[in-house]
């Protein structure tokens, strides 16, 4: 295959009819010039440049191989042009995967002001908790919760949640309220993504770590739901800070008895 650098030093030489002019404005040594069009006359089996000590012309194939190299490598400077300019100035597509948890006011505030400073950016935003092929589905960046499973991704982690274990008093009204871990088996719970109504969560309190298994009438796919349901008195849930400000975890008397979630 020919070199495309030797074609590029070959075709600097032509135009500036010169050596030491092609060495200055490609930033090279004169022999290494001289070489790599040498090397290339010699892959073609032709003399593409008749050099005296006087003057440098071009002959009739390198004249005729100028004219066939000059544009397709015009054509090449201006992708490298381009990609450079993207550098310097993001823009294209962004296709955006979070779960609805992010899916408030604060978070689209973010991306309102990122498609502002970058307006050369068309943004895809899609708001689901939905599992998605993240590959398949042509997802460039995308917020998860949870352990991360091996995967070929590149993944970084921003932060931690925490979780709370609570329940609205018109549901612990008239029974035991739960003091350790094990005492939500026989509590109904309002579940995330569970299967046949049960789930495993995993508590902690410290450095203790309890597995617990419980049950519920209600299971669902996102926690605003979650909340609602516990709020009126469904059972218990567990629930990120963000659903359990001050005062809901004040008046759900059962927050943070039974231990906290960390993920």
């Amino acid at each position: 295959m020919l070199d495309l650098n030797q074609i590029a030093v070959f075709t600097a030489v032509a135009q500036l009819g010169s050596f030491s002019r092609a060495a200055r404005g490609l930033g090279m040594p004169v022999s290494t010039v001289s070489r790599k069009v040498a090397a290339l006359e010699e892959q073609l089996g032709v003399t593409l440049l008749q050099r005296t000590t006087r003057k440098l012309t071009l002959t009739t194939q390198g004249r005729d191989y100028l004219d066939q190299c000059n544009e397709p490598l015009q054509h090449l400077y201006g992708a490298e042009r381009v990609l450079t300019n993207a550098q310097r100035r993001p823009e294209g597509a962004l296709k955006i995967s979070v779960p609805v948890i992010l899916g408030d006011y604060a978070f689209l505030t973010f991306i309102s002001d990122f498609a502002k400073s970058y307006p050369g950016i068309r943004i895809d935003l899609y708001i689901t908790n939905q599992f998605l092929d993240l590959i398949a589905e042509n997802v460039d960046v995308a917020v998860r919760f949870g352990e991360l499973k091996s995967s070929s991704v590149v993944a970084r982690k921003l932060g931690r949640t925490v979780r709370y274990v609570v329940a609205a008093p018109d549901y612990l009204a008239g029974q035991a309220l739960p003091r350790e871990p094990g005492d939500l088996a026989a509590h109904r719970c309002v579940l995330l993504n569970a299967v046949n109504n049960e789930a495993e969560w995993d508590l902690v309190s410290g450095r203790q770590r309890r597995r617990v298994h419980v049950r519920g009438v209600i299971s669902s796919h996102d926690f605003r739901s979650i909340r609602l349901f516990v709020d009126r008195g469904h059972g218990v849930g567990l629930l990120p800070s963000i659903y359990c400000h001050r005062s809901r975890r004040e008046r759900w008397c059962a927050s943070c008895r039974a231990g906290a979630h960390r993920r």
